[in-house]
């Protein structure tokens, strides 16, 4: 019997201003722990006053900063297992385009891609790669712009 994967998404409950304040607190509790000593270790209060110590690789402590740091800046967060394949329509909405638009750039060599079957599968490395590259070439483009307009006098 073959495993289908479920993905489901979640949406957050909104973030008070409480919450989005703890989640600042916290993350900078952790990171300035991370980066004056070696913290592996972090201490859980509960609300008998317990305190369980929970020891965790520096390199989680780390992703559990980044990932409060986003959640106290209100960004919306997706966790994707990195061998992760797309299919076209996912990798479309992933990169805010239409899927004709990725098949156009699978076929031109832009976005690797592996074939199951008759179906076109992205890995998830390769989509987040294409998304950067994209991204640089906006930033140049605009670069461009921004000089040539002030070349020009615009004001820009």
């Amino acid at each position: 019997m073959r495993t289908v994967e479920r993905i489901r998404e979640m949406t957050p409950p909104p973030m008070t201003e409480k919450d989005l304040e703890m989640a600042r607190v916290a993350q900078r509790c952790i990171m300035e722990a991370l980066d004056h000593s070696r913290a592996a270790q972090i201490t859980l209060t509960t609300d008998t006053g317990e305190h369980p110590a929970i020891a965790l690789p520096p390199a989680s402590l780390k992703f559990i900063g980044q990932l409060l740091g986003a959640m106290s800046e209100g960004q919306l967060i997706t966790l994707v297992p990195a061998d992760r394949e797309f299919t076209t329509v996912e990798a479309a909405n992933f990169l805010n385009v239409s899927r004709p638009c990725v098949i156009k750039e699978i076929e031109a060599g832009r976005l690797k891609h592996r074939m199951v079957g008759t179906h076109r599968r992205i890995a998830f490395e390769d989509l987040i790669a294409y998304a950067r590259q994209m991204r640089e070439k906006q930033v140049a483009a605009l670069d461009r712009l921004a000089a040539n307009a002030q070349e020009l006098g615009l004001g820009y």
